[in-house]
C-alpha cells in the first residue's frame, strides 16, 4: 500500500476523538481565536439564512417565498449581528498573511512558481467542496425540467440552494491579491486601509449621487479588501486593545450615521423591493459594519483565547472548522429539502404567517429539522474539504493557465449565484456553460483528481 493510499484510509475512531487529537497537536503559538471566529462567522450566516427565509402558504393555497426582513421591517436590525461575513474576510486577511509570509520564508526569493503554487493550493482548498453541490443541483435541475416542473420554480429552487457560492468568487479574488495587498500594507500601514475606505466612499458617491451605472461592482474589491487589510493589522499586532475600542466606536458611529440618518438601509443584506442593498454590491455602510465587528471581536480576543484553552471547546472548534465549508455550501439545500417535504405533507407548518408570535415559537422546531436534514449531507460531503489531488506532474502551472483558471472559476460561481444554473429555455433546462466553468478552471490550474474524497472523514479535514 502506497503512502497516498494510507493517507486516504477512513479513520476507525470517532469524529470527536480524531478532532481532539488534532486539537492537541496545535502549536501553542497558534491563535485559536482566529479559528473560532472563522467557524462562528459561517455558522451565524447559516442560522441567519434559516431565519430570514420564510416561505408560507397564502389564503389561495399558493406557496409564497416570504422574506422576514421584508415582511417585518423591525427585523432588519438583526442583520447587524447575523451579517458577519466581514469577520470571515478579517480572518482571511490574518490567515492569508501568515500563509504567504510562511511561503516566502520556505522558498528562495524569486523562485519560479512561488506565487502560482501557493495560490493554486488556496484555490483548490476552497473550490473542492463546491463540486459535489454544483453537480447535484445540475442533476436536480435537469430532472425537474424533464419532469415538467415550471422552469421558474426550478430556477427559484436552484438559485436559493446555490446562492452561497457568490462569496467564494469574491474571496478568491481577494486572496489572489494577497501578495500585492500585503506589500502595500507593509509599506503604507493604516494609510492602505484608509485609501480603500476612500475608494469605497467614492464609488458609492458616484453610484448614488451621480447615478453612474455598474461602477458599484468595484466595491466588491474595495470593501472586502479593506476588511482583509484589517486582518494584516491584527496579525502584526497593530490592533491593541485601545485601538480595538477606537475601531468599534468609530465604526458604530459611522454605521448609525450612514443608516439611521443617511441614505443607506438598516439591513446589511438585500431586502426584496429595496432600492439600495448594502451587500450586493457592498457599500460603505457594510464596511462600517466590518470595522465595528473587527473592533468588537478584538476587544473580546483576550477573553476568547483564554476560553479556548479549554480542550473541549477547542476540539469543537477544530471539528467545526473541518466541515465548515460543507455546512455553508449545503445548508440551503437542507432548507429546500425540508420545505419540499413539508409541502408534500400537505403544507404542514407553512400555514403560519411569518413574524407572528406562533411563527417565532416554531423557529426552534424548524431549525432542528434543518439540522437533521443537514447532518447526512455533512457526513457524506465534508470529506471533500481536505482531499486534493496534486498539481499534475508536480510541475509549476504556467501563469496564463492560473489566471484563466481562476477567472473561469470566479465567473462560474458568480453566474451560479446571480442568474442560476437553471435555464429558462433549452432542452436540458440547465445552463451547462455555467456549471462547466468551475470545472474547466480547476482543470486549467492543473488540479489532480479528487475521487478519493469519499474515503476521508470530516475530522480529517480539520
Amino acid at each position: 500500500m502506497s503512502n497516498t493510499d494510507r493517507q486516504v484510509q477512513p479513520t476507525k475512531r470517532g469524529l470527536w476523538a480524531s478532532a481532539q487529537e488534532m486539537a492537541q497537536m496545535a502549536p501553542p503559538e497558534r491563535n485559536r481565536w482566529v479559528d473560532f471566529l472563522r467557524a462562528l462567522s459561517i455558522l451565524a450566516v447559516v442560522f441567519g439564512h434559516w431565519l430570514v427565509a420564510a416561505p408560507y402558504i397564502d389564503a389561495s393555497g399558493d406557496v409564497q417565498g416570504g422574506h422576514l426582513l421584508g415582511l417585518e421591517p423591525w427585523s432588519q436590525w438583526l442583520t447587524w449581528g447575523f451579517q458577519v461575513m466581514p469577520i470571515f474576510f478579517l480572518v482571511g486577511g490574518y490567515s492569508n498573511g501568515v500563509s504567504w509570509q510562511a511561503q516566502l520564508r520556505k522558498a528562495e526569493a524569486g523562485q519560479e512558481g512561488l506565487y502560482r503554487d501557493w495560490f493554486a493550493s488556496r484555490v483548490q482548498r476552497l473550490i473542492s467542496p463546491v463540486f459535489p453541490v454544483l453537480l447535484l443541483w445540475a442533476g436536480l435541475a435537469f430532472a425537474m425540467t424533464m419532469a415538467g416542473m415550471d422552469r421558474d420554480n426550478v430556477k427559484m429552487a436552484t438559485q436559493l440552494a446555490l446562492v452561497p457560492v457568490w462569496f467564494l468568487a469574491v474571496y478568491l479574488l481577494v486572496t489572489a491579491l494577497t501578495p500585492l495587498t500585503l506589500k502595500v500594507w507593509k509599506r503604507f500601514g493604516w494609510k492602505s486601509f484608509m485609501g480603500l475606505v476612500v475608494c469605497a466612499w467614492a464609488i458609492d458617491y458616484l453610484t448614488l449621487i451621480q447615478s453612474v451605472p455598474y461602477l458599484n461592482f468595484a466595491n466588491f474589491l474595495f470593501v472586502w479588501c479593506g476588511i482583509h487589510q484589517l486582518g494584516y493589522a491584527w496579525q502584526e499586532g497593530r490592533i491593541t486593545f485601545s485601538v480595538a475600542l477606537e475601531l468599534f466606536a468609530i465604526g458604530l458611529a459611522a454605521l448609525v450615521f450612514l443608516t439611521v440618518y443617511g441614505p443607506y438601509p438598516i439591513a446589511m443584506i438585500g431586502v426584496p423591493g429595496a432600492e439600495i442593498t448594502n451587500s450586493m454590491p457592498p457599500t460603505i455602510a457594510l464596511l462600517a459594519l466590518g470595522v465595528t465587528q473587527t473592533g468588537l471581536v478584538l476587544i473580546l480576543e483576550p477573553w476568547g483565547r483564554k476560553l479556548l484553552d479549554n480542550l473541549s471547546l477547542w476540539t469543537a472548534t477544530v471539528l467545526m472548522n473541518g466541515m465548515i465549508m460543507t455546512v455553508y455550501l449545503w445548508h440551503l439545500t437542507a432548507f429546500v429539502l425540508v420545505m419540499v417535504l413539508a409541502w408534500l405533507a400537505g403544507g404542514i407548518g407553512l400555514e403560519i404567517f411569518p413574524g407572528t408570535a406562533e411563527w417565532w415559537w416554531t423557529r426552534p422546531v424548524w431549525i432542528a429539522l434543518y439540522l437533521i436534514a443537514l447532518a447526512p449531507m455533512i457526513a457524506i460531503f465534508a470529506r471533500a474539504e481536505r482531499v486534493f489531488g496534486p498539481i499534475r506532474g508536480g510541475r509549476t502551472v504556467p501563469k496564463l493557465r492560473v489566471v484563466l483558471g481562476v477567472l473561469a472559476i470566479c465567473v462560474g460561481l458568480a453566474m451560479t449565484a446571480a442568474i442560476s444554473i437553471a435555464s429558462p429555455e433549452g432542452l436540458t433546462g440547465v445552463r451547462l456553460w455555467v456549471v462547466a466553468l468551475p470545472f474547466a478552471g480547476a482543470a486549467l490550474m492543473g488540479f489532480g483528481p479528487v475521487y478519493r474524497w469519499f474515503a476521508r472523514s470530516p475530522a480529517q479535514a480539520t
